[in-house]
Parts: C-alpha cells; structure tokens; sequence
C-alpha cells in the first residue's frame, strides 16, 4: 500500500473542526453545497473551455476579499476577467490545495493533535496529544518523551485537529482582494480558461444495402477532468482549435488514411464564431467531474449511400499474394440528398441488418471537420470477397525515338515563352506493363476502383504517358489514375495498363 493510500485509510475518520468565515468572505459561502452561479460553458476540441460564471455577491465599501468556490481545479489564473458594477480588482489568488487526509497531515507539521485509540477488545478510547514532526514516507509523531511513527496496521485509529489550515480547500477556490466604490449585492462575473474539458463527436451509421441509404445518428462525447463539476450549465461547443501562443496550434482529430473526402462548398444553417461552427447543446446541463456524458445533435433518415470497394497500389506494386480490397460506403454531407450539415471531427460507426433484423457492428472510420456539401468514402474494413492482385508483367527500357513516338502534347509556359535546358543528365525511358487481377466470391456482379498512385516522381518525371489501358480510366491528379472495373458473379478478371515513363 502507498504513503497516499495509508495516510488516506489511517485518518478516513480524522474529525475537522473548521473555522468560521471572515466576514470579508461571507459573499461565497464554501460550505454552500455548491456555490456556482450562473453558468455558461463553451467547450473547443482541443480540450480546452471558456468557463463564465455570474453570481449575485454582497460587496463591502472599499477593499475587502471574496472567494469564489467551485472554479475549475485546473484554472489557468492568468485567464481571470473579474467584472462587478462599481468594483475593481486589486489581487487574485487560487488556492489549489484541497482538504484531504494526506494534506491535512502535511499541514500539520509542527501542530499539536489529538490521537484517539480504540482498544478492539474492550472498546474502550484513550485519547493523546502529539505534535507533528514529519509525514515524508510515514507520519511521525512527538507523544510525551517518546516519537513514535504512526502506520496502518488496522488499529482503529482517529486523529482530531485543532483546527483547518488557512490554505487547504475543501473545493477549488478562487480569491480575489477587490475595490468597491459602494456597499451592497449585486451581481459579479467571472472568466476564464481551463483545460480538462473537451468533445468529440460520434456517428452511428445504420447501412441499408437493399435501399443504397444509410441513418445516421449524431452525439456529442464530453469529458471532464478538470476536477470540478459545472452545474446546470448553458453549454455551446466549438468545433474548432483557437490558437494559443502557449504552444504550437494543435490540428484537432487525425484520421485515418483509409478515407477519402472532397471539400464541399455549401454553407451550413450553423452560427460562427470567426471560422468556427457553433453546436449549442439544448437546454442546461450538468457536466459532472470524471463523466463522460453524451448529448445528441443529429438524427437523419434515408441518406443516399453506396458500397464501394476500392485498393490504391503504389507505383511497380508486385503483389506475390492478392490483397483484399477495401469495403467503403460513400455518402454526401449536401443540403440536397445529404445528411444537411457541416459535420464537426468524430469517429463514424456503421451497422448493417443481419437477416434477422438484428444490427450488427461491420467497421469504423474518422472523418476531421467536414464542411455541408462534402462527398466521403469511409473504409469499414477489408472485403472478405474481393480480392486485388497488382505485378509489374513487364518492363523495359526504350529508346528516345520510341520515347517521342508516344509525344501527344508539347508544354508552353503561360505566358507563351519557351524554357530551354542547356544541360540535362542523359535521359532513361521505360515501358511498363502492369497487370491487375480483380476476383469476386459473391453472387452478385461488384464494381472495384482501382487507384494508381506514385506516377509524379517529381518536376523532371511529369511527362509519363499512359498509352494503353483496358478500361478508361480517370486522371485524379498528376499522381494518381483511376479505373472503375466491373468484375462479374463469381468471377475474375485481369486488367493491363501499359505507362512510358522515365523512371
């Protein structure tokens, strides 16, 4: 058992006897069971809040102190803005000591305390005094002539304090020495940042192959572990990273590689802030200190969706075994046809209807901030069906004139200038024959994307050529090609591109 367990487990029962509040402090009382006012909460996802809390205080004429209980207990005090009709603030102070067995021995160093032993036999206390010498490793303790070192050896034991020291909390505390032109109760905010609140969101995606739609579900995921719990809070989220000059500017959510997103160009029926979308969370609530709690701000039926299964091969890919396709289900974010909403950074669940009606869990994927109109393609995992098998069938060096015989465009700047190169290292071309083998253990015909990838080498490598291909194939950009090849019912079939390149 640790220093912390034993000192916890050997003063559970410790009895306090606390100090009235200074009349200065009578505005906050700490004993309240909660001394929050009105709260608002607006949490970013990078695990930082905006806490604003006003409450109704009795104010001294001139300077007095007031306490604030039940602040965050991870405040970050240079944040503080302290506002209150005809008052200034002189001094802050928050006290992050908090009243707990091991602390209130700590404190007690050079204290004298009373220690009140239960004979197990007979039941009858006797009671001493000690002064506290030490609690590094263990409390030891001055009885009379003789030190003695106080362990947990299942004894009862109780220890009573003669009074609580003036720095330990029984909540987080903030303290303020304020200025006040006038007397009376009024109301007093405050503000400030913390981290240890933060949010995410999670999709749950009900696939319907038969109708090619899914339903999708939206929840908002808060956590809190600020050590403190907001009451009865109005709560807005803020799908967004504001920088902070504290450190680098973190990126938010990370995705996986295995999802494929165009940016759409619809705005969202959604407040901003500066470049960030607001999702206010209805009606108040109470964000307890370690709860997750989750809150639903999507609810949409009959979203068009398709299956899409799909591999991406790096350039002179040769497979020795097939490799599974990916199983993906696209779907749009646009107001028309779409889920109609800008969609803040999360993880997306699907589920797929067994023959028994019976939802079950068929893969996951994360999206980042996705603004309305957006197209996804998110993989689920691999096809158990499908398979890809790329090989370089063949490859061969030619020459420059066989190079030009493939020439189908000459570059011009775009002003209309021609750029000469008076030196260039002798130039290598190829000819390479790649073969895609595509197979299909379902009953059903499937439509397979095949993307190549890993064509721009570089400013010298962009004039390849693609001078043969079995299925039309598209240009995604200047790396990447892409063909969409039907492979029939418990089938196979095999696709050849032929590219010229110089490397």
């Amino acid at each position: 058992m640790s220093y912390a367990q034993s000192i916890s487990s050997l003063f559970a029962a410790a009895s306090l006897v606390a100090l009235a509040p200074s009349a200065s402090a009578q505005s906050a009382d700490p004993d309240a069971p909660n001394a929050q006012g009105d709260l608002s909460v607006t949490i970013y996802n990078n695990g930082q809040a905006l806490v604003q809390d006003v409450r109704r205080l009795n104010f001294e004429r001139g300077q007095s102190r007031i306490a604030f209980p039940d602040v965050s207990a991870q405040i970050r005090p240079e944040t503080l803005s302290f506002a209150a009709d005809g008052t200034t603030i002189v001094e802050q102070n928050f006290d992050f000591d908090l009243l707990t067995p091991s602390k209130l021995m700590e404190k007690a160093i050079g204290q004298t305390v009373t220690l009140i032993r239960t004979n197990p036999a007979t039941g009858a206390e006797t009671r001493e005094r000690a002064t506290v010498l030490s609690t590094s490793g263990g409390a030891v303790v001055k009885i009379g002539d003789r030190i003695e070192v106080l362990r947990d050896d299942g004894l009862p034991v109780r220890v009573i304090f003669d009074r609580v020291p003036p720095n330990l909390r029984a909540r987080p505390t903030l303290s303020v020495t304020v200025d006040s032109s006038r007397g009376g109760t009024r109301p007093a905010s405050i503000r400030y940042l913390t981290p240890g609140l933060g949010w995410s969101a999670d999709y749950v995606a009900l696939y319907d192959e038969a109708k090619n739609a899914i339903d999708m579900q939206g929840w908002v995921t808060l956590t809190n572990t600020t050590g403190t719990t907001f009451n009865n809070a109005q709560t807005l989220l803020v799908a967004g990273n504001p920088g902070s000059s504290g450190g680098r500017i973190s990126r938010g959510y990370a995705p996986p590689p295995t999802r494929e997103m165009r940016p759409g160009t619809e705005s969202a029926d959604r407040e901003q802030v500066g470049d960030f979308y607001l999702y206010p969370i209805e009606g108040r609530t109470t964000i307890a200190n370690a709860q997750t709690k989750q809150v639903s701000f999507m609810d949409v039926q009959g979203v068009a969706a398709r299956k899409v299964y799909g591999r991406t091969v790096g350039w002179m890919t040769n497979d020795s075994q097939p490799v599974n396709a990916l199983s993906q289900i696209a779907f749009s974010s646009s107001a028309d046809g779409g889920l109609g909403d800008a969609l803040p950074a999360g993880t997306v669940r699907f589920y797929q209807r067994d023959s028994s009606g019976t939802p079950q869990f068929i893969g996951e994927n994360g999206i980042g901030h996705t603004p309305m109109g957006s197209e996804l393609t998110l993989a689920t995992g691999d096809a158990f069906d499908i398979f890809v098998k790329a090989e370089v069938e063949k490859r061969e060096r030619i020459t420059g004139t066989q190079w030009e015989q493939s020439s189908r465009y000459r570059v011009i700047e775009p002003d209309g200038s021609v750029t000469y190169i008076e030196s260039e290292r002798p130039k290598v071309f190829y000819r390479t024959t790649m073969r895609y083998t595509f197979t299909n253990a379902k009953s059903q015909p499937v439509d397979v994307e095949l993307v190549q990838s890993g064509l721009n080498r570089g400013w010298w490598s962009t004039d390849y050529r693609v001078v043969s291909e079995d299925v039309s194939g598209e240009q995604i950009n200047a790396d990447r090609r892409k063909w969409t090849v039907p492979v029939a019912a418990n089938g196979e079939r095999t696709v050849r591109v032929t590219f010229e390149t110089r490397y």
